[in-house]
């Protein structure tokens, strides 16, 4: 969700369609202040300005229609391109003729009441104050863009954040679970760039599968968002520098709130800020878009999907969509699969999916770990919320129609006490992405034949072919080659003292003086097994920072160790990064902490040093 939540790809920057193109305003002859009192209607022609003037509440007609249609809705004040952000009576439009003139009152039952004439009734709220009695409401419409209507007491008793149209403002919230309740949780698009009715896509959260959600057209399901994984808030720089653009730089706030009744979702932004907004545009696609002073025009900051294999399924059964492959994602299969029909996967047809290259026999198999992956959709939720990870994988393991599991740590968002998820897939395993290291993910745990225990592959069960015996002429000749090679091998070692492995890789270390150093194997640790360690660099493993980069503690082999992860804004490259890993491999103290291994790889650069728990040296010289 998120990436819904936490982990959005930002694409390019371009300039939005708006839908509201073609909207004209209905130009008011007087404006109000930013409350509706009893009494006091709003009609054709006049508005309510938010305090701070960013919002304005009034009737708009999106078309040059004849006669004139006529919409209550909440637009942006200072913008000069009528944006449209929410509309009242989306589906009974008032018409504007001399005999009959609609109008937006107060009652006294507290209910805003959007009428033709004195008697049709076009749209109207509904709330708890004709049963508490409370008197005096009053309809506010604040500058956040939310329209609320408030009893004398202050309690709000109704607000338009709850009622949303086609666009997710900073505030609204978007819930991930809720207790049953009228509320309309979902985003609905405008039916065309002039007709505001309900279109055919919606986006939001399924009740039934927490945590999620889908865009959806009709009740098909066009893309699915990675799941919610437990990060409770988070940042994130929203634009990149684009030529022709005067756009600054954005940061987006989002936060995960668990009030008992509802865990929803909610962001805002950096001050400074121009307008910016979710919209679901009537084609379909859910956008982020910022309001570009220079073009006088909507920049899309992110689009979702925003690839073809980010559509639902459209890799088919055990497929993936691969978001580590630039510059565009493509479909692969699962580790331990193989493509169903494989003229059609070349073809770039993948909706037939995978299948397993070795069959499973009843229970058997193991669980191979694949990292930084979305997990699959269609999962059930086993263990109570307060399983262990020995006790999720326990539950995979002794069904065997489970096909895989993800454990799941999501800080109490479950339900009140609850801090952990067991996640296990029963069915077939659809909807999944591979997804880079910013993207976020989790490790997603897949039953596969041919592995031990440990989720290692086992050596093939093939019979050998004893060969024929060898004429002892021919074994005679292969040991003397051995030998000759043998004594070759430890000749160019003795004449070239200054050599280190790396990684299996010789590199010379002519340009260090000093002592002849000895041959030394310093390994290379892959880049999956170290986000695994950290949890995909989570900010729960992250243990210090700086102008080089953070540093995360992890495990590895069993080891705790402290991952330093240089800042991608380094100018160095893989030679002088390799080069400064053989100079610190060289330097042994006992005061300095001892370099285990490195990564280089993708555009990631790493150190593993070993982990000391007494925090670092400034501590102790800086300590008051």
């Amino acid at each position: 969700m998120l990436r819904f939540w936490s982990q959005l790809s930002m694409g390019s920057l371009a300039l939005a369609c708006c839908t509201t193109a073609l909207i004209v305003l209905f130009l008011p002859l007087g404006t109000s202040d930013d409350r509706l009192v009893p009494g006091k209607p709003l009609f054709p022609g006049s508005t309510i300005v938010s305090d701070g003037g960013a919002f304005v509440l009034g009737f708009f007609n999106p078309s040059n229609s004849t006669p004139t249609k006529l919409y209550l809705g909440i637009w942006y004040n200072n913008i000069p391109e009528l944006t449209v952000v929410w509309v009242a009576n989306r589906e009974n439009p008032a018409i504007n003729t001399t005999s009959s003139t609609p109008m937006l009152s107060l009652a006294n039952n507290s209910n805003l009441v959007l009428s033709q004439g004195d008697s049709h009734v076009l749209w109207t709220t509904t709330n708890v104050a004709t049963v508490l009695g409370l008197s005096t409401p009053t309809a506010v419409l604040l500058d956040t863009g939310n329209l609320i209507i408030r009893s004398s007491n202050g309690t709000t008793l109704w607000e338009s954040f709850e009622h949303r149209a086609d666009t997710f403002l900073p505030g609204m919230k978007l819930r991930m679970k809720y207790n049953t309740r009228n509320i309309d949780e979902r985003i609905v698009s405008w039916k065309g760039p002039s007709d505001p009715s309900r279109g055919r896509f919606s986006y939001g959260s399924d009740p039934d599968m927490p945590f999620q959600s889908f865009l959806l057209d009709g009740e098909r399901s066009v893309a699915r968002m990675t799941p919610w994984t437990g990060n409770l808030v988070t940042s994130q720089r929203q634009n990149k520098p684009t030529p022709g653009t005067n756009i600054s730089d954005i940061i987006m706030y989002q936060a995960i709130v668990n009030n008992g009744d509802e865990v929803y979702f909610t962001y805002s932004f950096s001050d400074g800020a121009p307008p910016s907004r979710f919209v679901l545009i009537y084609s379909g696609e859910y956008q982020l878009q910022s309001w570009n002073n220079s073009a006088s025009a909507w920049a899309v900051l992110w689009k979702w999907p925003s690839a073809e294999c980010n559509y639902y399924s459209y890799c088919g059964l055990y497929g993936y969509c691969d978001e580590t492959v630039s510059p565009v994602p493509t479909c692969k299969c699962l580790d331990g699969f193989e493509p169903a029909n494989m003229e059609e996967w070349t073809s770039g047809k993948f909706s037939g999916g995978c299948r397993r290259k070795e069959q499973i026999h009843g229970c058997g198999g193991n669980f191979l770990a694949l990292p930084m992956m979305k997990s699959p959709d269609k999962f059930s939720l086993v263990g109570g919320g307060q399983s262990t990870m020995e006790e999720c994988a326990g539950e995979c393991h002794r069904n065997c129609s489970c096909v895989g599991y993800v454990y799941r740590n999501v800080s109490g968002a479950i339900s009140r006490g609850d801090s952990t998820a067991c996640l296990v897939w029963v069915e077939e395993l659809v909807d999944t992405s591979k997804l880079r290291v910013d993207q976020g993910g989790e490790t997603f745990y897949l039953r596969l034949a041919g592995m031990d225990a440990a989720g290692k592959r086992t050596k093939s069960n093939a019979v050998w072919i004893v060969l024929p015996v060898l004429g002892s002429g021919v074994l005679v000749l292969i040991c003397i080659l051995l030998a000759w090679l043998k004594l070759k091998g430890k000749n160019k070692i003795h004449r070239n003292p200054k050599k280190k492995r790396l990684d299996g890789t010789s590199i010379s270390n002519d340009a260090v003086d000093g002592n002849s150093p000895h041959v030394q194997d310093f390994p290379f640790v892959g880049l999956e097994e170290i986000a695994l360690a950290t949890d995909s660099f989570s900010e729960t493993c992250m243990i210090g920072h700086g102008g080089f980069g953070k540093v995360y503690k992890g495990i590895l082999a069993g080891q705790e160790v402290a991952i330093k992860r240089l800042s991608r804004d380094s100018q160095q490259g893989t030679k002088e990064f390799r080069n400064e890993v053989i100079l610190i491999a060289k330097l042994q103290h006992r005061n300095l902490v001892r370099l285990l291994g490195c990564c280089d790889e993708r555009d990631e650069k790493l150190l593993i040093y070993e982990y000391l728990p007494n925090k670092s040296l400034d501590v102790t010289l800086f300590d008051d």
